[in-house]
């Protein structure tokens, strides 16, 4: 009588850390309570909604040096289009991140697509309805000012938003992250609107620019180092992925401080411009907190004070332009 054939056992595959958040332990799938408004509003992440504001005040006060009036309906219309492009992008980055699995594991607040909280199309749904908001106010403002050629800049501004995460290659997951943040929240969101307003780019509004597009640009990189290693597994090669946590840690420093110098050199004309040495603390406090953090979740709260910083950073320099 023949042996009985021993099968030969092969060592299980090793898994990547992963998988579906909602899986329980044992692999059965745990129920999932639809998303509620509370999620909704999570999800629009509002915390990251002062980075709008910087370039509208900083701006706004720029326009002041060519003509004293104020023009509050056109500054707050430039404000609601930044808004409703901030939660466009903020909502268009779960639908994205989240088809694709970038959201299965995550260290921060929990996404709406990635959770299975809401179904995949309709956040996508809503983001493109802000979208289509900040279309029709942006155009709107081309109506009310004649500055025609600005619809072009505008539909640049919701295709960038959109591949920013969307399409087959977003830039976002090839280290451009950044470069999208400084160009479009700071360069054209502050520019954009000193010249709506008086058609003029003075000197301040670039040097200004420059300030919002960096602060911005460190409250994504604080946000991608926490999220760095799930970035590196789900094959999202961000700028911090990229380069690392020290270089990272580096270049976080030189976002937040490079504003606060060009502060100072606008204060030799501007004296206000000395108090936005008062939104340093803030910004010191964050740079402390990605030196030093021990846990990932350090790091978001590093990005709402940044946030903060950013925000109190413009509004003293609105002061220190129109005061």
């Amino acid at each position: 009588m023949a042996a009985p054939s021993r099968k030969r056992s092969t060592p299980a595959k090793k898994r990547r850390p992963g998988g579906n958040p909602q899986k329980a332990k044992g692999g059965a799938p745990q129920a999932v309570a639809p998303a509620t408004a509370r999620d909704w509003i999570a999800a629009a992440r509002l915390r990251t909604l002062p980075l709008a504001i910087t370039p509208v005040l900083i701006g706004t006060g720029a326009a002041t040096l060519v003509d004293e009036q104020l023009h509050w309906v056109i500054a707050l219309a430039c404000l609601a289009v930044a808004f409703a492009l901030q939660i466009g992008v903020n909502y268009a980055n779960d639908y994205s991140d989240g088809i694709r699995g970038t959201d299965d594991v995550r260290v921060g607040p929990g996404r709406l697509t990635g959770g299975k909280k809401a179904k995949p199309r309709t956040v996508l749904i809503v983001a493109l309805a802000f979208f289509a908001l900040a279309a029709v106010i942006g155009l709107a403002l081309v109506i009310r000012t004649g500055q025609w050629w600005l619809i072009l800049v505008g539909a640049v501004c919701i295709v960038a938003a959109w591949f920013y995460t969307g399409g087959k290659r977003p830039y976002g997951y090839n280290a451009m992250g950044e470069l999208f943040v400084f160009v479009f929240f700071g360069l054209v969101a502050t520019l954009g609107t000193t010249w709506l307003q008086v058609r003029s780019l003075p000197q301040e509004a670039w040097f200004g620019a420059v300030a919002a597009g960096l602060l911005a640009c460190a409250v994504l990189l604080a946000n991608n180092l926490r999220d760095i290693d799930q970035d590196r597994l789900a094959g999202k090669r961000t700028l911090s992925v990229l380069i690392g946590r020290r270089a990272t840690q580096v270049l976080f420093t030189v976002f937040v401080l490079v504003p606060f110098g060009i502060a100072v050199f606008l204060a030799l004309v501007y004296p206000i411009a000395w108090l936005t040495l008062i939104a340093l603390l803030g910004g010191l406090a964050a740079i402390l907190i990605v030196w030093t953090y021990r846990a990932p979740r350090e790091l978001i709260t590093a990005l709402q004070v940044t946030s903060f910083t950013s925000v109190a950073y413009g509004a003293l320099l609105f002061w220190a332009f129109a005061g």
